[in-house]
């Protein structure tokens, strides 16, 4: 179990270097240890210490979040194809990021908006699927993907009547954008907690993934268990849409790599999906800021072209 998540947290490390290394100024390993260390020159200490190293902790911590919230999501539905961005989570906090935006707030308010977005929408996406029979793995999937597509059409009409001057900002968020994520401590110390939470909580979920009925047969408070979960998925999705907007294919593509590649041990696959999904978003946001460098990218749609046929590729290899 170690070994992969050696490896994996060797892979981050090299993804921050060379993160914090690429750029409009290029920057050797030498200058970068200096600058951490309190040496070097002004420039350089300025240029990683204020700019580079925050933008790069903050997209480790964003895609870290969007991974564990997809694996979770995927356990409890018992379905390869869930994400909170399938689910509808994404677009709720989105609704909700946004109306802050409009309403003037910032920080803190944001995150709550968000987060009460995303926790509406899961109420909403439970209600409409439960139905008169009770919710089915299958039913819960088709309500959040109308649900989705819902808060999309909610967007569009929020975009059409806000203030012209407000469009550009708020259209480039959607698209995922770290160029604006502030201070990475907070979303790091979420990542580290929600860690430190569900991963004691591996072997309830390895029984959850059988089934519901094998679960509570062995003790396991099904129902419990099951929102608490949902809420921490809603959380974590809150945090990474204020934190980069919207982000997809991190959530969906990550989990079902490492499951093919490690099985299907959530004691191991949460912690990887943490180091994984954080160096996923890590190389996108560096392909986003030096492929037409000095311009960047939106993030989303890198990881949106290496999601893509990832997945394809997945899913026959599957086959």
């Amino acid at each position: 179990m170690l070994r992969p998540l050696g490896l994996l947290t060797l892979a981050a490390l090299a993804a921050l270097v060379f993160s914090v290394a690429l750029g409009s100024v290029t920057l050797s390993p030498g200058e970068i240890l200096a600058a951490v260390s309190g040496g070097g020159e002004a420039l350089s200490r300025t240029l990683i210490l204020e700019l580079r190293l925050p933008r790069s902790l903050a997209a480790f911590a964003v895609g870290g979040l969007l991974a564990v919230a997809g694996a979770l999501m995927q356990v409890l539905l018992r379905n390869p194809l869930a994400d909170p961005y399938v689910l509808g989570l994404s677009g709720g906090a989105a609704v909700g990021a946004l109306m802050g935006m409009l309403a003037g707030v910032g920080g803190l308010l944001i995150s709550g908006s968000a987060f009460v977005g995303a926790l509406i929408s899961t109420l909403l996406v439970f209600g409409l699927a439960h139905g008169r029979g009770g919710w089915t793995p299958a039913r819960l999937l088709l309500t959040g993907v109308v649900v989705a597509a819902g808060w999309g059409a909610v967007i569009t009409l929020m975009l059409s009547v806000s203030p012209v001057e407000r469009l550009p900002g708020m259209l480039y968020w959607l698209m995922g954008d770290l160029a604006h994520a502030g201070s990475p401590w907070p979303l790091l110390a979420l990542l580290l907690g929600a860690c430190l939470l569900v991963v004691p909580l591996g072997r309830h979920l390895n029984v959850l993934a059988r089934g519901p009925l094998q679960a509570a047969a062995l003790g396991v408070a099904v129902r419990r268990l099951e929102w608490g979960l949902y809420l921490t998925a809603s959380l974590l999705t809150a945090a990474a849409v204020t934190g980069a907007g919207s982000i997809g294919f991190v959530g969906l593509v990550v989990p079902h790599m490492l499951r093919l590649a490690l099985g299907n041990d959530q004691r191991l696959i949460l912690p990887a999906c943490a180091l994984a999904g954080g160096t996923l978003l890590l190389v996108a946001d560096t392909l986003a800021r030096t492929v037409i460098a000095p311009e960047q990218l939106p993030v989303g749609v890198i990881t949106a072209l290496l999601g893509v046929p990832t997945f394809l590729y997945l899913l026959y290899r599957g086959s």
